[in-house]
């Protein structure tokens, strides 16, 4: 991912309604996770970046389950992270 593209992703993930997802997400960003994932990963990650704040703060959580293994791979990182 190009500097640029991340430094967006960055922001999406900081300008979270939820002072929890902006928490939980620039910590994974910022702390090397988001950089040891694939392309296919990255990509999934962006995606969830992309979900309204409590479709995706549900999924962190465990209080909704993800149908899509890509997602849940990533869900579940960031989880652990």
């Amino acid at each position: 991912m190009e500097r640029a593209d991340y430094e967006r992703l960055r922001w999406r993930c900081i300008r979270r309604a939820l002072l929890e997802l902006d928490i939980t997400l620039t910590r994974f960003l910022d702390g090397g996770d988001f950089e040891k994932l694939t392309d296919d990963q990255q990509e999934a990650f962006v995606e969830l970046a992309d979900m309204e704040d409590y479709d995706l703060w549900d999924l962190l959580t465990g209080k909704a389950e993800i149908d899509d293994p890509r997602l849940a791979q990533v869900v579940s990182l960031i989880r652990k992270s």
